[in-house]
């Protein structure tokens, strides 16, 4: 059983009309969440706008939603920064808080070596007795943790799963390849779930899964009982949502579409701004093909 579950969301962070942290929002949604089909919720992501969160802030969340979920899904903390020092600080920070793992993001802007990234991700795991999930975004990063990296990191007992986002799935078969079969492989691109699951994936940390967790959900338990078909069938008919989401830079689309759904997750902080009128009828379009409740 995979430790973390199969369908993980990446939780948007709700904020009020002055900007500040919206908790009972954060609150209703993180319990809508586990309501429909998360095993495991993601703090302080990319979707969580992690780069705008204070610690204060990051770790009052991983507090909140544990007290929140409880028992029933994982909270993953988002400690991960391009400081390993920093790193190690907010993972101890995140286990007082109750967090029950830790998502590490590739270290930004500074671009490590490869055998700077080992160290890195060494130096966090080594200081924590929480599983670790490495996150692989050369796309918002700058630097992409190579397959062989991956197989040596997989190595430490507490290095149990990576989120790939690079979008190849070349890069996702190689990490299978080279790494032990309990080493969980989540995609982090809600399009491309489906064909890792093909290449010895786990399941998905998701975006979508706020609006379609458990049609997500299904399609992966479709798939894992042998029923392909369906799983097509699931992907094909939510592949709209995915690529939407995605049409600005992410969560902006995603906050269009949960506040036209009833929750009320605010703006984006800045330097992200809203999503253009252009770019809400689309999202409306899609939400309404898939029969999404708008308001």
């Amino acid at each position: 059983m995979a430790i973390f579950g199969r369908v993980l969301t990446a939780m948007a962070t709700p904020f009020d009309e002055h900007g500040a942290v919206n908790w009972n929002e954060a609150t209703r949604l993180a319990r809508h969440l586990v309501d429909n089909g998360s095993e495991g919720i993601v703090i302080a992501g990319t979707t969580g706008e992690s780069p705008t969160l204070s610690d204060e802030e990051k770790i009052r969340l991983f507090r909140t939603v544990k007290e929140t979920v409880g028992a029933r899904a994982m909270v993953v903390a988002g400690t991960g920064t391009n400081d390993t020092r920093h790193s190690i600080h907010l993972s101890n920070e995140a286990a007082r808080a109750g967090a029950d793992g830790l998502l590490l993001v590739n270290p930004y802007y500074n671009r490590p070596s490869q055998d700077g990234l080992y160290a890195h991700f060494r130096a966090i795991a080594e200081s924590t007795r929480l599983p670790c999930m490495l996150y692989n975004i050369p796309g918002r990063t700058g630097v992409n943790c190579a397959p062989e990296t991956i197989e040596r990191l997989s190595e430490i007992p507490n290095i149990v799963a990576v989120k790939e986002a690079t979008g190849n799935l070349d890069q996702a078969s190689d990490i299978r390849r080279r790494t032990k079969e309990e080493f969980l492989i989540y995609s982090g691109d809600d399009s491309l779930t489906l064909p890792i699951l093909s290449v010895g994936g786990t399941g998905v940390v998701s975006v979508a899964s706020h609006l379609v967790g458990r049609d997500i959900q299904e399609m992966v338990k479709s798939y894992e009982r042998g029923d392909v078909r369906k799983a097509l069938q699931l992907h094909l008919r939510m592949l709209p949502l995915f690529k939407v989401l995605f049409i600005t830079t992410n969560p902006v689309p995603l906050k269009a579409a949960l506040n036209m759904s009833g929750f009320n997750v605010g703006k984006p902080r800045l330097p992200l701004v809203e999503a253009t009128p252009k770019e809400i009828e689309q999202i409306q379009a899609v939400l309404r093909e898939l029969a999404v409740a708008t308001v």
